[in-house]
């Protein structure tokens, strides 16, 4: 089974690639996977402090999966499967793709405008290193293109 791992924020990068991956998914018998990352916050001297940020943060970011997962789940019929990871998002997404050798493409959306984001700019320059292909979904698409390249 095709398993398209796609990283969920709030941008609508990220809601390009959701929506390339789960119709690829769809076409191909695969499934998708979703990624939230959510950074580690800077030392502070305060612990408690510190903790209360990045549990903050991972409600929300497991927030977010789950609400797209939802979106997925109407439009497909299909539970993506959710992760939620804390780290540096390059770390993580690499980690995550040792971990789990069935994922057979790395999904990101790039900016319609500036510059592609420093995720897609990070795996574009090690792509040949990757143990999958990568996607990458220019963000000047809107949904009926995406759907037909898919």
């Amino acid at each position: 089974m095709r398993v398209y791992l796609v990283i969920i924020d709030e941008t609508e990068e990220a809601r390009a690639a959701l929506r390339f991956a789960s119709r690829r998914a769809a076409k191909t018998g695969g499934v998708v996977h979703l990624l939230a990352l959510v950074p580690k916050q800077g030392f502070s001297a305060f612990g408690a402090i510190q903790d209360t940020i990045e549990e903050e943060a991972r409600e929300r970011a497991e927030m977010l999966a789950t609400g797209a997962a939802g979106e997925l789940m109407v439009e497909s019929g299909q539970m993506p499967q959710i992760a939620v990871r804390v780290g540096d998002g390059q770390a993580v997404i690499v980690d995550y793709l040792k971990d789990h050798p069935e994922v057979a493409a790395l999904v990101l959306g790039a900016a319609a405008e500036g510059g592609p984001g420093p995720l897609v700019s990070h795996f574009t320059a090690s792509a040949g290193t990757l143990p999958c292909p990568l996607f990458v979904v220019p963000g000047g698409l809107g949904e009926a293109e995406i759907d037909r390249l898919s």
